[in-house]
């Protein structure tokens, strides 16, 4: 297994990945979404959490990620002695109408399918992506972890329904109409994923990239008047079925796996090992819709014990830390994330 680090947008610097080098990663997963487009996060380092008008401003939709771009972010990577393991998220601006079932859905599906056929060009192996309409959200921010360390949790669930030109928690369109999404059901939502996997898995397979799903965050049937779809651990097993492939994978959330009412996250770790593009390594106390996010060594997960599970499985993929609490300290981010990397790095290496 491969010790890796997760870096935001404007984190993309000699710097950062110094940073990840010198705590012992080899691996980079990036963030080429910028949450805080606009927005009003006073901390950029910190996860993004929103409000009712979610994080920010979604991308241009007529600017795509060409392969020229996304090569010269790996050459810096590879400069810094570190490798590009994966980019996570499309621009909602890039694929709103996608998850939408809007009219614009069969252009974006082509931009998606060149966005694919650039990152295999470059040479990135993973693609991460969140199939979702209300995204991230119902969490706040509080003392949650070991020594009041500041974290994010969930303590109840946000029935405000999305407002039109909002989808995935950001901003595509600010002229939109007054009003808000129509409400749909599950089937609806998983017969768009559908669509999105049809067109999608095959160019990717052609690209040599995987496609890797995250599971709902927070796992939730419902959030914001709207379904989810991976919200308990059998679900992803509903996703992997609709187009067998290994090009559709998983982006493995061991923290949103625990949060699940149903399930047990060894069981389903060892269940879905195989089928992992790569994980993200963070752990809590609790489940939705009342969980806190805490330091690896003091929540339900015997971390371990899953590198255990994954070892015996056979996974040599990469793990980053994702988001961690931030601690009480003049560089918050980068204290949270060296404990962390730190720890991951002693129990890979223990586990060797």
């Amino acid at each position: 297994m491969k010790l890796g680090l997760g870096l935001y947008r404007h984190m993309l610097d000699r710097q950062h990945f110094d940073f990840a080098r010198q705590c012992g990663c080899t691996h980079i997963v990036v963030h080429l979404v910028d949450y805080f487009n606009k927005g009003n996060q006073r901390n950029k380092n910190n996860q993004p959490i929103g409000d009712d008008r979610g994080w920010g401003y979604a991308g241009d939709g007529g600017k795509w990620w060409t392969a020229d771009e996304l090569r010269g972010l790996k050459r810096a990577i590879n400069e810094a002695g570190l490798e590009l393991e994966a980019i996570e998220n499309f621009d909602p601006a890039h694929w709103h109408d996608i998850l939408l079932d809007g009219p614009q859905k069969a252009r974006q599906m082509e931009g998606l399918k060149q966005t694919i056929r650039n990152v295999g060009a470059a040479g990135i192996p993973v693609m991460g992506y969140n199939f979702s309409l209300a995204g991230v959200s119902s969490r706040m921010v509080g003392n949650f972890a070991r020594g009041n360390a500041q974290s994010v949790g969930m303590d109840g669930v946000d029935e405000r329904p999305i407002p039109n030109g909002m989808v995935w928690n950001m901003i595509y369109d600010e002229a939109a109409p007054p009003g808000f999404l129509p409400d749909i059901t599950h089937d609806e939502l998983w017969s768009r994923l559908e669509y999105f996997l049809r067109e999608l898995v095959p160019v990717a397979e052609e690209a040599g990239v995987k496609l890797a799903a995250h599971p709902d965050d927070p796992p939730m049937p419902r959030i914001r008047q709207t379904p989810r779809l991976v919200y308990q651990p059998k679900l992803y097993r509903r996703l992997l079925d609709l187009y067998p492939s290994p090009s559709n994978a998983l982006e493995f959330c061991l923290g949103s796996i625990a949060e699940m009412t149903e399930g047990d996250v060894y069981e389903a770790t060892r269940d879905y090992a195989r089928d992992i593009a790569y994980v993200h390594f963070r752990n809590v106390k609790g489940k939705v819709p009342h969980y806190k996010e805490v330091f690896l060594d003091e929540g339900d997960i015997d971390m371990m014990r899953i590198l255990r599970i994954l070892k015996n499985s056979g996974f040599e993929g990469v793990l980053i830390p994702d988001h961690t609490p931030q601690m009480s300290c003049g560089q918050p981010w980068y204290a949270g994330m060296a404990y962390a990397l730190g720890y991951m790095n002693a129990c890979i290496k223990m586990l060797d």
